[in-house]
């Protein structure tokens, strides 16, 4: 597919900027795609475009700074799924992803076809492994997309804002632990450390903003509709919190990349296997956690308020 639009934001008038790209993307076909030249992250019109045209696009970053921004935002054909998509209607499916390293939380906004050309994967082979996987018998599986959006809002709470509180404490202790025993002969502990603390911090702050401002305001939208929720739209809180998801990951992805992939080390104490353990086991519950919120609550919040206002 070739690219039919190009446009140079940083030459539009501030007020022209967001209208001529909608428009470009309104008049493009599916499957053709507008490229936009910044000298800022566009994050903000990724939202705005979400949250006014839905899951009609893939947003793909084909320069990210620090002075040029190029982002590629290609029109879905329809009935082609996101992987977010994918993911959010069969768990199996989205623990498979994972394990192929496609990240389907904070990337889920892009087709299988562009994920595995990301990672250099057969795309043929990769959906005959999900159809498959989707066979194989598994324990009980919860279909979080018939929760209410204020019973999901409480899961996430219950269940991956409790065990974030009860495990990444652990975490640290036991990574500073590990650091100040073995810093000296393998330093990359060190870096671990350093980065589990700033992944406490980012989250904590995180948690708390949802639980006091975001997951109130969708329960309030789901029981009554008009809300004075102190936003222009839903889509403000989101953007904020999809931010933060974005951080995280990044983090728990360096966090693995320096552990190497938490290949253990000759040399490791039953300390420094555990701080692996608990890592992976950190990872998976946050890769669900964002999983929730990215692909099922938050598109679910953005198309009833969506609903609302058409009634309106």
């Amino acid at each position: 597919m070739s690219t039919s639009v190009f446009i140079d934001v940083t030459v539009l008038h501030p007020t022209r900027k967001h209208p001529t790209i909608f428009d470009a993307f309104d008049n493009i076909p599916e499957g053709e795609a507008i490229v936009i030249h910044n000298d800022h992250d566009p994050k903000p019109l990724y939202y705005q475009l979400l949250g006014e045209r839905g899951n009609s696009f893939s947003w793909v970053y084909l320069n990210n700074g620090p002075e040029i921004w190029e982002v590629e935002i290609r029109k879905n054909i329809k009935g082609v799924e996101t992987i977010g998509e994918i993911a959010g209607k069969d768990m199996k499916k989205a623990m498979r992803l994972k394990e192929l390293g496609i990240d389907f939380c904070c990337g889920g906004k892009r087709t299988l076809e562009e994920a595995c050309l990301e990672k250099g994967l057969d795309v043929m082979r990769v959906k005959a492994e999900l159809e498959e996987t989707s066979k194989q018998p598994q324990g009980i599986e919860l279909d979080f997309n018939s929760f209410t959006l204020s019973f999901l809002s409480d899961y996430i709470v219950n269940v991956h804002h409790t065990f974030v509180n009860q495990n990444l404490p652990v975490l640290e202790d036991l990574s500073k632990k590990v650091a100040e025993h073995h810093g000296n002969s393998m330093p990359f502990l060190i870096n671990i450390y350093t980065k589990v603390r700033e992944l406490r911090c980012e989250l904590t702050s995180h948690m708390k903003k949802e639980e006091q401002i975001l997951f109130p305001i969708i329960k309030q939208l789901e029981n009554g509709g008009a809300v004075n929720i102190g936003f222009d739209s839903i889509v403000d809180p989101i953007y904020v919190m999809e931010k933060d998801h974005d951080i995280a990951g990044d983090l728990m992805k360096e966090i693995r990349m320096v552990a190497k992939d938490y290949a253990i080390p000759v040399s490791a104490c039953n300390s420094v296997k555990m701080l692996y353990h608990k890592l992976i086991e950190f990872e998976n519950d946050l890769f669900q956690h964002i999983h929730l919120e990215n692909n099922i609550l938050f598109p679910r919040a953005m198309k009833l308020e969506k609903l609302f206002k058409e009634v309106l």
